[in-house]
């Protein structure tokens, strides 16, 4: 049966998480905004309160709470701001949830428990200059040479790519299946900030997220040893996307956090803005937008809970986590937009954190898989044109 009442635990991580943004983020989260400046402090607060390990199991490090739990967290940090969400996305979501499933035992001693700690921070990296949606198309190769393997390639729009220590990243072990554009031909590795040939920066000149830290790294002649390829070699897409299912999970409650942020702003302004005489929030259209907001609070809330049930039964949801994603992400951009809309000029400035939601809620719509792969998947799933099989490796049930 699915319920549809938080427990003690979940209302307690909602309670924890909601006070640590009224009290360490929102003070300075909008000169942060403004000034594009990433407070790495925010790792060890994050870390401070167990959220970097929220679903991890205790024996890897990690406070050991369900998958719900790790959606209402992220739903409060994006109210607060989507940087923190990214946050859990990449370290949590993408890189650990995938080490707990995939990562041999020595991986998960070696780098999952650091990262649950909070000790170490991890990220994800499959996008490159060339290739996004289009996962084939990427061009780093991981030659292998007796015991080891030798990367070289770029990444580029990776988070935290200036700040995380360990990054699951993905490239071609067989040249032969990348000039046939098969994916059987890729692999996923754990590549250390520290090892020799890796170099990182930073993004500049991002339009939202601005309070986060995005950017690049290149890899020339990386060496790993064995033992940090993730998985066998050729399961690479496999794993890349079992990561991006769990991403977009995180995606999608925080999504639902931002038309939160939305709704609460508007209603708050539209009470005390005055037009012809009385409060907006009086006017049939202005009444329109909020409606439409609780709306897709509401509705994209139940997908995503739908979604953690499914993961603390065990159960595959690659088309459910799809369509909360989609739907959750169009839903904020929309919400941001009508939030804009109801401040009139005051939305147009920085005055309001509306114009902060506007830019924020886009890249969303954009990675974790754009809003017209996730269209297409579900017209597929629709028409009996793609199912989800069994897989090797699956997320741990959590009752």
């Amino acid at each position: 049966m699915i319920g549809f009442e938080l427990t003690e635990d979940h209302l307690s991580v909602e309670r924890l998480v909601r006070d640590f943004v009224s009290k360490e983020i929102a003070p300075y989260v909008g000169e942060n905004d403004a000034n594009h400046y990433f407070d790495r402090s925010i790792l060890s607060k994050l870390a401070k309160i167990g959220l970097l390990g929220i679903c991890i199991p205790p024996q890897y490090g990690g406070a050991g709470f369900d998958y719900i739990s790790l959606g209402v967290a992220c739903e409060e940090l994006e109210y607060g701001d989507t940087s923190l969400r990214v946050i859990m996305s990449v370290h949590v979501a993408l890189n650990s949830l995938t080490l707990l499933s995939w990562g041999t035992e020595d991986q998960k001693q070696r780098y999952l428990i650091p990262q649950a700690r909070g000790q170490k921070i991890a990220s994800y990296a499959l996008t490159e200059p060339d290739a996004g949606s289009d996962v084939v198309g990427i061009q780093t190769t991981a030659r292998r040479e007796d015991n080891e393997y030798v990367l070289n390639g770029e990444k580029v729009w990776i988070s935290l790519a200036d700040v995380a220590d360990h990054f699951l990243v993905f490239g071609w072990t067989d040249l032969e299946k990348k000039k046939n554009r098969d994916h059987s031909g890729l692999s996923a590795f754990i590549v250390e900030r520290t090892m020799s040939g890796f170099t990182s920066g930073t993004l500049k000149q991002k339009w939202g997220i601005r309070a986060g830290n995005t950017g690049f790294f290149s890899m020339s002649d990386v060496h790993l040893p064995l033992a940090n390829r993730v998985g066998e070699e050729g399961e690479g897409f496999k794993i890349a996307m079992f990561a991006l299912e769990q991403g977009r999970y995180s995606v999608a409650a925080g999504a639902t956090g931002l038309i939160h942020a939305c709704l609460d702003a508007s209603k708050k302004y539209a009470l005390q803005r005055k037009s012809f005489g009385q409060p907006i929030a009086n006017h049939q259209l202005v009444k329109e937008m909020i409606a439409q907001m609780v709306l897709d609070y509401e509705a994209s809330r139940l997908l995503w809970l739908h979604c953690g049930w499914l993961k603390n039964q065990g159960k595959r949801n690659n088309r459910e986590t799809s369509l909360a994603k989609w739907y959750a992400t169009v839903a904020s951009e929309r919400a941001a937009s009508d939030a804009v809309q109801i401040h009139g000029a005051y939305g147009y400035s920085d005055e309001y954190p509306v114009g902060r939601f506007y830019r924020n809620c886009k890249g969303a719509v954009i990675y974790e898989g754009t809003r017209e792969i996730h269209k297409l998947l579900q017209a597929d799933y629709a028409l009996g044109f793609r199912s989800d099989k069994p897989r090797r490796c699956n997320l741990p049930p959590i009752q």
